[in-house]
């Protein structure tokens, strides 16, 4: 099967999951995850202080729905689990329309779509509806109106994985769980995330350490802060948040604070090195994780690889962002170029050329020509001579790279090469 084929299996099996910050949707989903990716599954009480956080409550649902004054059942949750405002408290009770609207939320600028709407850190109930039947609807009788949850102590759940490398140095893969059933702005980042991880555990080796870590946004990501942040702080050489990374619109990427790193440059030069249409814009504080990640106390060089980001496709939160959004094809060729960003910080490292005294002997080493004069050596071995003249131990490859025109995964070879015949090392 394909990838774009499993990821595809995956989404649906996925899709139907009520997912919030904490409950049974978020276990539910993860251990369907773990059949692609094995995470180790941790959870936080309720009550836990992180930071200036506290962690809610679990909440969990089983049923929500209206019924009209003339009997008809509207916004089952049954039937999409939009319908209803996540965390939303137990109701079950008979009110007038003065007294429900307040409760119904609609998006009267699109109008056939259910908004997605939260109630995460204040005690509320509400039903979300299109603006088509909620202009429809009477304004006089009682309305029955029923919520089946339960909001009480339990935990935040959250699953993570230390894909080991040479060093300690790491690269982070961070995505989120916690909404309901939306396609670009929920599942693309967890499945995109954890086939990027199939396809590192592959690799025959791998330099860096790679943490995949899979939160409720915002508070989760807080809490994972709290627990491993300060060790972040020391070790992560690069990380990025994937969301919005489903459709096959051009990719966007968002950068981390300072401008400067690697986590920052090389995805740019992947991204102006592949023929891909794509746009970049500075850190900004709206958004994602990013914004816990790169909070002052850390500071950590995070940034985000997307396709069509956040609040920049009109389906953006609603129901409207369904499998049709997405293309499963799309998404195959976003794990591959997150892949190709990590090849090429893999290979941005410093080189020492070990004999820098003239240009070594590259023929009687197998990788110079045996016949002299030809006007223009070979692309390769111009490529071979080019590092090894800039291989000081200070200059990385990204940078040697650039100096041609060329692409860092162009240099995958030729350090193999160069490595193998005891020419180049890692300083």
């Amino acid at each position: 099967m394909s990838i774009a084929a499993s990821l595809e299996n995956y989404f649906d099996r996925l899709w139907p999951i009520c997912r919030s910050l904490t409950g049974d949707g978020v276990r539910e989903s993860l251990k369907i995850l773990q059949e692609i990716i094995p995470l180790e599954i941790h959870e936080v009480p309720s009550g836990s202080q992180a930071f200036d956080w506290v962690v809610p409550n679990e909440w969990n649902i089983r049923d929500a729905y209206i019924v009209t004054p003339q009997g008809k059942k509207i916004a089952a949750f049954a039937e999409n689990n939009l319908h209803v405002v996540s965390y939303s408290i137990p109701v079950d009770q008979e009110m007038t329309w003065d007294e429900l609207q307040p409760h119904i939320h609609t998006r009267p600028d699109l109008p056939e779509a259910i908004p997605y709407v939260t109630s995460y850190y204040k005690e509320n109930w509400g039903f979300c509806i299109t603006h088509q039947e909620y202009e429809t609807l009477p304004r006089e009788g009682k309305y029955r109106v029923v919520i089946d949850s339960s909001l009480a102590p339990g935990s935040l759940t959250y699953g993570d994985l230390i894909l080991q490398g040479e060093t300690n140095e790491e690269i982070l893969c961070s995505t989120y769980v916690c909404h309901p059933s939306m396609a670009n702005n929920e599942l693309s980042g967890p499945l995109v995330t954890a086939f990027l991880y199939q396809y590192l555990a592959a690799l025959p080796k791998r330099r860096y350490t790679y943490r995949f870590v899979f939160v409720p946004e915002t508070i989760g990501a807080i809490v994972y802060l709290n627990r491993h942040g300060f060790y972040l702080k020391e070790n992560l050489r690069a990380g990025y948040v994937l969301t919005c990374v489903g459709d096959a619109g051009a990719y966007t990427y968002k950068h981390s604070k300072d401008d400067s790193l690697p986590v920052n440059q090389v995805a740019l030069h992947v991204l102006e090195t592949s023929g891909e249409a794509y746009s970049h814009f500075p850190f900004e504080v709206g958004g994602s994780d990013e914004r816990q990640y790169c909070s002052p106390g850390f500071n950590l060089p995070v940034g985000s690889l997307m396709r069509t980001m956040y609040h920049k496709f009109p389906q953006y939160h609603t129901s409207l962002d369904n499998k049709s959004v997405v293309s499963f094809a799309a998404m195959e060729e976003t794990v591959l170029m997150y892949a190709k960003i990590f090849k090429a910080l893999e290979l941005n490292q410093c080189y020492r050329n070990t004999c820098p005294f003239g240009e070594p002997q590259l023929g009687k080493r197998g990788l110079y020509h045996s016949i002299g004069g030809l006007p223009i050596p070979p692309q390769r071995i111009l490529q071979r001579l080019h590092l090894l003249s800039y291989a000081d131990g200070k200059t990385d490859l990204f940078t040697i790279a650039r100096k041609r025109g060329e692409s860092i995964l162009q240099y995958e070879d030729v350090v193999e090469e160069l490595s193998a015949a005891g020419l180049l090392v890692i300083d």
